[in-house]
């Protein structure tokens, strides 16, 4: 605080009233930590990964791009724009203390709420393939699925933290969170976006976990979730044969089965060192979705197993600053949202990188830092951030 309040002397600054000088020193107090190992690895990773996305959308996007927006810089550009935001995000919340957020939870989730809702509405929520999931303003675009992820997280980790003592009693410990997730849920699922009501509930669940909630709670939940999940996917037949096409693809390889069949082919043209970058074959319109949800592939195709190897190598130098930093947290709290976010992001990773190879079902989750994508990144970014400034605060 002293080091914040000799900085505003030095620069000249008017004279702020004791009350809001100390309370914007207090705020910013987390920026004058030191950088922990923890903290140097995550920003390294995170940073590598996004250089990394940007040369790939960049790659990847260049026919697409060229093709129906008559420039091949089109999509890198707005990647550029949002890299630069998410930036921006990353660098504020790495510097606010995390404890902060624990005193906006609840107009942080009434705004996520008003946002879900208005996304709904006819003429305002902007409609693309079938789902109404994003807000615009000019050639700006907000998804609330994506705030919505940061502020459950926050809200759970918030009544874990407050409820200690209580977790035995499920009704307690449990019911607040669960009714606010089942709202948040099913809101995102009228969108519909499958694919963020499973990180949603990757989230939630994360946090439920690192928070020592009893297994029979855990486990009921983890069933319920997985229930609802299954139901909906299966219940739409083109969900239904996209989602049980990664059971044996190559038997419906112009079909639903197309598009892992196209990956599949993009990785293992790669071999050891790739086919050059920029020199893709798959990104000439052969494999849907290039540049956002199968980004891996075209890594794989253009730098090889190296290549490949590397971004898998960051994700793992991530979850492992990730994992030591939530041990190493100053309390619950830090603790609670330090695992969570990391098992947000690699558990992301996992399920965008199993689909890419073959081994999950396709459900359009992004590749973090990676995949194009705007509020994704931006949000992502942010909530990097936070976990960040938790590392530099850490013992």
């Amino acid at each position: 605080m002293s080091t914040v309040a000799s900085r505003l002397r030095a620069s000249g600054a008017p004279r702020l009233p004791g009350r809001l000088r100390a309370r914007l020193a207090g705020l910013w107090a987390a920026g004058d930590t030191r950088r922990t190992p923890n903290f140097l690895v995550f920003t390294t990773a995170i940073g590598v990964l996004n250089a990394i996305g940007l040369v790939m959308v960049l790659s990847a996007s260049s026919v697409l791009s060229l093709d129906d927006k008559g420039s091949p810089w089109w999509f890198f550009q707005r990647q550029l724009m949002w890299s630069v935001l998410g930036l921006t995000a990353f660098l504020v919340c790495s510097r606010v203390d995390y404890r902060t957020w624990r005193r906006i939870t609840i107009p942080f989730l009434a705004v996520t709420l008003v946002l879900l809702v208005v996304v709904l509405i006819p003429g305002i929520g902007i409609w693309v393939d079938g789902s109404r999931r994003w807000l615009g303003w000019g050639t700006l675009r907000l998804q609330p699925s994506e705030v919505a992820k940061l502020a459950l997280l926050i809200l759970t980790a918030d009544v874990l933290t407050r409820r200690e003592r209580e977790l035995d009693d499920w009704r307690v410990a449990l019911r607040p969170t669960l009714v606010v997730t089942a709202v948040v849920a099913g809101l995102v699922m009228l969108e519909p976006d499958l694919a963020s009501t499973m990180v949603i509930t990757i989230v939630v669940g994360s946090v439920l976990v690192v928070g020592g909630i009893r297994l029979r709670h855990l486990a009921a939940v983890g069933a319920t979730a997985i229930a609802l999940v299954t139901a909906f996917s299966l219940l739409v037949p083109w969900r239904r044969a996209r989602m049980l096409s990664f059971l044996d693809p190559w038997s419906d390889s112009s079909n639903a089965g197309y598009q892992v069949t196209q990956s599949l082919i993009a990785l293992g043209s790669g071999g050891w060192t790739g086919v050059g970058l920029g020199a893709s074959r798959a990104k000439w319109r052969f494999l849907p979705a290039a540049h956002t949800d199968f980004i891996f592939a075209i890594v794989g195709e253009e730098l090889g197993l190296l290549g490949a190897g590397l971004v898998i190598g960051l994700f793992v130098m991530l979850a492992v600053a990730g994992v030591r930093t939530a041990l190493r947290s100053p309390d619950r709290f830090g603790m609670l949202v330090a695992g969570a976010v990391t098992a947000w992001i690699i558990g992301q990773a996992v399920v965008n990188l199993g689909a890419v190879v073959g081994v999950l079902p396709v459900t359009g989750v992004p590749l973090p830092f990676v995949s194009f994508g705007g509020s994704a990144l931006v949000i992502t970014m942010a909530a990097a951030g936070v976990l960040a400034n938790v590392a530099r605060q850490g013992r």
